[in-house]
């Protein structure tokens, strides 16, 4: 894909190009699910539930999966729909065929919103850099000005994720919220708003924190509560605001007068790619909020458990279980949730109005989710790692820069997160979204940061040492059999982080995936060599095995499988693939 003019992209070009977008993803997933060989060129035929076939034309074998197609036929013509892609892949299921349109449609809004006005970024001159620009400077590492407006590159690499998931069916599907509040509420459109508050009865509260500089003020004047209440005040996100006031219990409440609604107040806070993680430039905390929408596979509430994990991990850094790894890794960082409030029912149950109080280091504007540094843009601009890495090589040889970002990406962003499990045991869900790269001043990766109170794994084995660093009776984390730990973090660390970088610059032509993924290779091999490998040999695994574990988003969604409710050993449909670093080179 080359660099588009966005001033002469049609806004139908964009429309276009986010149903062949949701098109594509459907591919993505059916032959990962059904383990259909892909041919380097031509076409491809799929065989149907009920003995029909579509026809696709392979326009990229991906060896890490992240296939380009063209049209799609079926004996009767072509087909022009993401929706009736997924009507004919799946049998009719009325619910996914459902949310396929929701999320093709939002597709090609935002990449008809951001193609009519694509806005600068902290990466487009300088590309992640603190160098000035002509007609700006920087205020901090990262941060940028362009016209006079400050630009915020951790902001606009969350706003940056106008397909999604590559490899999910309904990537942008949000039940639940129509047009005018996506306008309001969406990252990609750069939606803002004010918190919604509520006075509650104290006796419904319920409240924890550990110490950390981030709260070096009352909790109430952090989050810029309204004045004047004496009660305690929690904020809501104006979705779920109105959407508990529909749920009876809360209602009862309310009409009871134990908890008041306030409305609207205080300044505009910004969601972040996950939508209820809320942001404000300059301030020194970030909010998550519950917000019970069915966002891909989940309603996205908070439940008391991560609440309290964001807790046990801050206690457990105290008391220095990381060592090792800040020791070999000192700038690599787990963003603190260091507070949380919530409100009960008078039964004990959550009302799920509740938030989580999340640090914002020093140097965020420089940090990039991983998910916004890998994201596409078609009709709009290439991916910011690809661009990143087109002016890293300044009329050298791209290909051999590109395998030089890959190697430095595994020894700053993943080789910590591998030494963590193989001295703790403890893995971290750090998917894309929850896995953010700091740029050097040049925009090579310089060092990670995972954020997140839900993603931690507990390996059984390394139960007791956790629970003796703290002295607790038990532990929050999602403790579970090892091997499935390592399973989990095949995935997570493997496939769906690693790889990102590896798949972004393959399909973009910037290199072969197979010399990147070669370069990967290196650094996983570094990796062992430093003797960081898990006792059960984790790395060793990824680098030997012919197969390894990879979840499945269609058929996870088929099965109608909440992620964040389901048991650890059930979250999700698991397959086992062929491993792409059999083909590095």
């Amino acid at each position: 894909m080359t660099t588009l003019d966005t001033a002469a992209v049609p806004v139908d070009a964009a429309v276009s190009a986010g149903e062949q977008a949701a098109i594509e993803a459907l591919l993505r997933c059916f032959v990962l699910d059904h383990a259909v060989p892909v041919p380097e060129r031509g076409p491809l035929r799929l065989w149907l539930p009920d003995g029909g076939t579509v026809t696709a034309e392979v326009r990229y074998r991906s060896v890490t999966g992240l296939h380009g197609f063209g049209a799609v036929s079926t004996v009767d013509g072509e087909i022009g729909s993401a929706t009736a892609l997924a009507a004919l892949l799946t049998g009719g299921d009325t619910d996914l065929v459902a949310r396929v349109a929701d999320s093709a449609g939002r597709i090609g809004r935002y990449l008809r919103e951001r193609a009519a006005e694509p806005s600068p970024t902290a990466d487009d001159a300088s590309l992640a850099s603190g160098t000035p620009r002509e007609n700006g400077t920087s205020t901090e590492r990262g941060a940028s000005t362009v016209s006079g407006a400050p630009v915020d590159g951790f902001l606009a690499a969350e706003q940056d994720l106008l397909l999604g998931h590559l490899l999910h069916p309904a990537a942008k599907s949000r039940d639940g919220i129509g047009p005018d509040e996506d306008a309001r509420y969406a990252p990609e459109l750069r939606g803002r708003f004010p918190l919604h508050w509520f006075a509650v009865d104290p006796e419904l509260v319920r409240t924890g924190s550990v110490d950390h500089p981030a709260l070096s003020v009352p909790l109430p004047e952090l989050l810029g509560a309204p004045a004047g209440q004496h009660r305690p005040v929690l904020p809501a996100h104006p979705w779920q605001a109105a959407d508990l006031l529909r749920r009876k219990g809360f209602r009862e409440l309310v009409e009871g007068g134990r908890i008041e609604p306030l409305g609207p107040a205080g300044p505009d806070w910004y969601p972040t790619s996950s939508l209820r993680t809320v942001y404000r430039p300059g301030h020194p905390v970030m909010l998550k909020l519950s917000l019970g929408l069915r966002i891909t596979n989940s309603r996205r509430e908070n439940t008391p458990t991560e609440l309290v994990r964001g807790l046990e991990v801050q206690r457990l850094l105290a008391a220095g279980i990381a060592a090792p790894v800040a020791a070999a890794y000192p700038r690599f960082r787990i963003v603190a949730d260091p507070a949380y409030a919530s409100v009960q029912h008078p039964d004990g149950t959550p009302t799920q109005l509740d938030v989580s109080v999340r640090e914002a280091p020093p140097g965020l504007s420089a940090a990039r989710v991983l998910a916004g540094l890998v994201a596409p843009q078609p009709g709009v601009r290439d991916a910011t790692v690809v661009r990143l890495v087109r002016r890293l090589a300044a009329g050298g040889r791209p290909e051999a820069v590109a395998a030089e970002w890959v190697r430095r990406y595994v020894d700053r962003v993943l080789a910590p997160m591998v030494l963590l499990y193989a001295t703790t045991g403890i893995g971290l869900e750090a998917h894309q979204q929850n896995t953010l790269v700091l740029l050097d001043a040049d925009g090579w990766p310089d060092t990670g940061w995972y954020r997140d109170n839900q993603g931690y794994y507990l390996a059984t084995s390394a139960l007791p040492a956790v629970l003796a660093t703290t002295g607790a009776a038990e532990s929050t984390l999602a403790v579970t059999e090892d091997s499935i730990v390592d399973d989990r973090l095949t995935y997570y660390l493997l496939f769906n982080q690693a790889l990102a970088p590896v798949s972004a610059l393959g399909a973009a032509g910037v290199a072969d995936e197979r010399d990147l993924l070669g370069a990967l290779r290196d650094g996983l091999r570094a990796i062992v060599a430093r003797g960081h490998d898990t006792s059960s040999g984790l790395v060793h695994r990824w680098l030997t095995a012919d197969r390894l574990p990879r979840k499945a988003n269609l058929a996870t969604r088929l099965a109608g499988i909440d992620e964040v409710l389901a048991p650890v050993d059930r979250q999700s449909v698991y397959l086992t693939v062929p491993n792409p670093l059999r083909e590095a080179r």
